[in-house]
């Protein structure tokens, strides 16, 4: 069984790590991602359920407007959320957070077993399901601390992808669930696995006392430069990636009516953008994370004009293949992009001292705890792209009938944030001399 707390706590001294370190990193990696994992599927299933509400007779846009309450009340619960493990410790607030998506579970199934239940309804008790959005902040935040510099790309990105995986879980298993049990199922369904969820959290994780802070010290944060140029690329990755995920199904079956049988493949989108994110740290940890992202958002901007090219052609398979490649560069970006994060603080802190000195330490220590307060508030920030995109959709769509407008759009912010990862982070004569040498 896990400590309440653990006082002692050094993932950058090698014998450390091997001896005591890398066992309990790992053990909190798993319950943390399987709690996570939960948060997005909470989060997400209305992407199903909207497209099951095909009896409520309500218009395409007011069904994207149900899948994007969630993706922007998740958006603003990721603030004070990232600062929880810090007030609270890692594992007491996992174990809060899990059990508060009971709320939305719950909620779900009794929205679905009226016929007569009003739009607004639909809309408050969608908007509860942002609950599982906040998950990622504290998650990602508290993971941070348990791992050492150089394993913090491919433990934050497996870290992220198993809870990202969550939604290709809603969209692969609902549509059966649904079909078997009626749509109060995709509630209710979730509800034992929640329990498992806090039950693990509170036997298997620890606190760490080196990750206590003071939230109103850990906002100064939201003064660095750094944390909002960071915040504007993860709404290119992360947003994208939710965006684009919980778009899928509403966008086959308004776009392609015909082809309506085929939204049981959209939980494809998201698996493989979840499962590819890891790679995004792993070569991001090789060869820079600036690297990586700067290419990524000219592949996404790539995919994008594909997408639109499967529209305008109604070449259903041009059109799937395409958005199947845009997500999986989301992936990918997700994982160069919060890479990144922990590299730009600890450079930062650490600029200008002697490595091997006390105050070496100390900054470092600094740098940790300036990187988990802003890995929080950027996610919470790029998750708004998830609304924006969701959005974009239903608004193109009511407007002119189709998501052209909206792709164009995409595109373009997507060349914005390419131009703004060189300007800032590979452009020789813009670059901070301390984030160079760390590579960012």
């Amino acid at each position: 069984m896990a400590k309440r707390w653990i006082t002692e706590w050094r993932p950058d001294d090698p014998g450390f790590w091997e001896h005591d370190g890398k066992r309990v990193a790992r053990r909190n990696l798993v319950f943390s991602v399987f709690a996570e994992h939960l948060g997005f599927t909470v989060w997400t299933v209305w992407s199903i359920v909207a497209v099951k509400l095909g009896s409520y007779e309500f218009s395409t846009d007011q069904l994207f407007w149900i899948v994007s309450l969630p993706n922007l009340v998740g958006s603003a619960l990721r603030i004070p959320y990232t600062f929880g493990p810090a007030k609270f410790g890692g594992r007491n607030f996992t174990v809060a957070s899990a059990l508060l998506l009971l709320v939305p579970a719950a909620l779900l199934a009794v929205a679905v077993s009226d016929p007569a239940t009003p739009y607004w309804v639909f809309l408050a008790i969608a908007a509860t399901a942002g609950l599982g959005g906040g998950n990622f902040a504290s998650s990602m935040a508290n993971i941070t601390y348990f791992y050492p510099q150089a394993k913090q790309g491919s433990a934050l990105g497996l870290n992220a992808a198993g809870g990202n995986i969550g939604v290709s879980s809603v969209q692969l298993f609902m549509p059966l669930v649904i079909g078997a049990f009626g749509l109060a199922a995709a509630g209710l369904f979730w509800i034992p696995f929640i329990l498992a969820a806090a039950a693990g959290a509170y036997f298997f994780m620890d606190n760490l006392t080196v990750a206590k802070a003071d939230p109103r010290a850990q906002l100064k944060i939201a003064g660095r430069a750094q944390t909002w140029i960071m915040a504007v690329l993860y709404i290119g990755t992360f947003g994208s990636f939710i965006g684009y995920s919980t778009a899928f199904p509403l966008l086959i079956n308004s776009q392609f009516p015909e082809q309506a049988s085929l939204v049981t493949l959209a939980f494809l989108g998201p698996l493989v953008g979840s499962l590819i994110r890891p790679a995004g740290g792993w070569l991001a940890d090789r060869i820079g994370g600036s690297r990586v992202t700067l290419v990524n958002f000219g592949a996404m901007a790539g995919a994008v004009a594909l997408v639109w090219q499967g529209l305008v052609q109604q070449s259903f398979a041009l059109f799937f293949c395409s958005y199947m490649l845009l997500i999986a560069t989301t992936g990918v970006g997700n994982g160069s992009t919060y890479r990144m994060i922990p590299a730009i603080f600890r450079a930062k802190a650490t600029a200008g001292i002697r490595a091997g000195t006390p105050a070496h330490e100390a900054a470092l220590a600094v740098g940790k705890r300036d990187a988990s307060a802003a890995v929080g508030l950027i996610s919470a920030i790029g998750a708004f792209g998830g609304f924006f995109i969701n959005r974009g959709f239903g608004s193109s769509i009511a407007a002119t009938g189709g998501a052209g407008a909206a792709l164009a759009s995409f595109a373009g912010f997507y060349v914005l944030c390419a131009f703004i990862t060189w300007a800032c982070y590979l452009r020789t004569a813009g670059r901070v001399p301390s984030l160079a040498a760390a590579r960012v």
